[in-house]
């Protein structure tokens, strides 16, 4: 499930039976942390890609580089 697909899910089950407030405020951490630990997953593999691979998915060495050294609570 991607972080996009979560939002909405986690609104859903707050509407259905609102989640008490230490619960939620675990539940948003863990989120966070999650979509933080994607972002350096992500990032990371960007970094190894190799240059025939980035023209495949139509990014240039540079901007690979630049999305690669950011730091992961950046979005």
């Amino acid at each position: 499930m991607t972080s996009t697909t979560q939002a909405p899910l986690i609104a859903y089950l707050d509407a259905q039976r609102p989640l008490p407030p230490q619960s939620a405020f675990a539940l948003r951490i863990a989120v966070v942390l999650a979509k933080w630990s994607e972002r350096r997953r992500t990032r990371r593999a960007l970094a190894q890609l190799d240059p025939h691979l980035l023209r495949d998915i139509g990014l240039e060495r540079h901007v690979a580089h630049k999305e690669a050294r950011r730091m992961f609570w950046q979005s």
